[in-house]
């Protein structure tokens, strides 16, 4: 059991260099640490564009988003789940729960922004 709270300590000492952002990163997904995500809509354009991002299964995950206009947020997820968003910066705290690939999208424009890659 001392062995269990060696390596959970462990775990949750883990940092990730600096805040994620949807960036393709290939980092190992860490638990514990929030994950941030920063979504810029600007001029009619979305970004990131479809980044995978992998993140632990339970791992809270912060969607940024930092508009010039008012849109929502669509999550592929078990519920679906969509995000209203008005000018300016609102932030989603998530949760995914079980492993698979969870895509967030838009539909106006309609594009794929990121992929959450849970583990």
């Amino acid at each position: 059991m001392q062995r269990l709270r060696m390596i959970g300590a462990a775990l949750a000492t883990v940092t990730l260099l600096g805040a994620v952002s949807a960036c393709g990163s290939d980092d190992k997904a860490s638990t514990g640490k929030t994950v941030v995500i920063d979504i810029t809509v600007k001029d009619g354009k979305i970004t990131p564009t479809g980044d995978r991002v992998k993140v632990g299964a339970g791992q809270p995950v912060d969607l940024v988003v930092t508009a010039d206009r008012a849109g929502s947020l669509h999550m592929h997820s078990d519920p679906e789940q969509e995000f209203a968003y008005d000018e300016g910066t609102k932030t989603f705290p998530i949760t995914i729960d079980r492993p698979g690939v969870i895509e967030v999208e838009s539909h106006d424009p309609p594009q794929i922004i990121v992929q959450l890659e849970v583990r």
